[in-house]
């Protein structure tokens, strides 16, 4: 009866949990786990889903989501738009923290995301004008240089 009075039954001492509440300085976590942490995706699934997809490079090679990334590696994230994230771990966290304490977990080395101006306009139509015609979608793909 004695076991079941003892609240809980786990031998470890309180806060020796490898995911507790403070952030880990030494070791390695998982990369999908790194990249949603440190805010580089809004989802851990979404960190998964890219790492599955081929968008993440660890130190120049495609990774799985479990892969163990340390102090010192350098992570690639191939995001939305075409743009590239490199950034270097300078620290390893476990939890997702605030956007002032992430920013300190990396050294960004990304290329400067491209000017506003430089991006293409989409086709922007009139509101009502209703739904483009073949003309007009043919018209918006030379635009946008899809034309094949």
């Amino acid at each position: 009866m004695a076991s079941q009075t003892s609240g809980g039954g786990t031998d470890r001492a309180p806060g020796s949990a490898s995911t507790g509440g403070a952030p880990a300085s030494e070791g390695s976590v998982r990369v999908d786990s790194w990249i949603w942490s440190v805010r580089l995706v809004k989802t851990r699934s979404m960190g998964a889903a890219a790492c599955k997809g081929g968008h993440v490079r660890v130190n120049g090679e495609r990774v799985k989501p479990a892969y163990g990334v340390k102090v010192g590696d350098e992570v690639r994230l191939r995001q939305a738009g075409g743009r590239e994230r490199i950034v270097v771990v300078k620290r390893v966290l476990r939890k997702r923290v605030g956007a002032p304490v992430a920013a300190e977990a990396y050294v960004d080395n990304s290329p400067p995301p491209p000017p506003r101006e430089a991006v293409a306009p989409a086709g922007i139509r009139d509101r009502g004008a209703g739904r483009p015609t073949k003309r007009d979608r043919r018209e918006l793909e030379r635009l946008r240089g899809l034309e094949g």
